[in-house]
């Protein structure tokens, strides 16, 4: 039976989130959802992924301080190919550089950085929090469209808690944004790896559908 892996190193609250990645595979019989920070368990996992709330560096550091646990997702996303997805700071992390506090190594899977949200609108408030329409910036009718994005559309709602935001070096590697005083990156992804910035798992309908697509997805 496929096992997804929600990996647990002290950086937020798993709880919403193991409630729907439950969910979810209960309705696309995708397998079990296990949470865990065993880095044996990440390396069975045939999907695995790393949400995150707090500050780039700390999250960072917390994923290093669990022995193996970053070698072995390392290890089955990069060499073995397995379906990642990061969320919120989880996503930011897949950048080569996080420049919150101080400048900070990435997993440096998608190049690009990390920084502080400058509206062009100073009445707008940072953090960003709350919903935010998508905007898909790959075509529904393009052959390339990433599978997680199916029945995801320009003006679906998402919800979104931050104040960094990931600036994508290559732009095809920047699969939806959102305009808040500018535009913000809302997803990225490249071979096996997604992030979303905002949470799918508090995101209602267009979340709950990006995270069974992830489910389903067979690269």
């Amino acid at each position: 039976m496929a096992l997804t892996v929600l990996v647990d190193y002290d950086s937020g609250n798993l709880h919403s989130a193991e409630k729907a990645f439950q969910r979810m595979a209960a309705d696309t019989a995708a397998g079990d959802v296990l949470v865990t920070s065993r880095p044996e368990d990440v390396a069975r996992a045939d999907r695995i992924v790393l949400p995150g709330d707090g500050a780039f560096p700390a999250c960072r550091r917390a994923l290093g301080s669990y022995g193996g646990l970053f070698d072995a997702i390392e290890e089955a996303v990069t060499r073995r190919g397995r379906p990642f997805l990061g969320i919120c700071v989880g996503m930011q992390m897949m950048a080569s550089w996080g420049r919150e506090h101080a400048d900070t190594a990435g997993f440096g899977w998608i190049a690009g950085e990390v920084v502080k949200i400058t509206p062009a609108d100073p009445a707008l408030k940072v953090p960003h929090m709350g919903w935010n329409d998508l905007v898909i910036d790959q075509n529904r009718a393009s052959a390339t469209r990433h599978p997680v994005l199916e029945g995801i559309d320009t003006g679906d709602h998402a919800y979104f808690v931050h104040s960094y935001q990931f600036r994508v070096e290559n732009p095809a590697e920047r699969l939806a944004h959102c305009d808040y005083g500018g535009e913000i990156t809302a997803i990225v992804g490249r071979d096996t790896m997604i992030g979303t910035q905002f949470h799918p798992e508090k995101s209602q309908q267009a979340g709950l559908r990006l995270i069974a697509n992830f489910l389903r997805w067979r690269p």
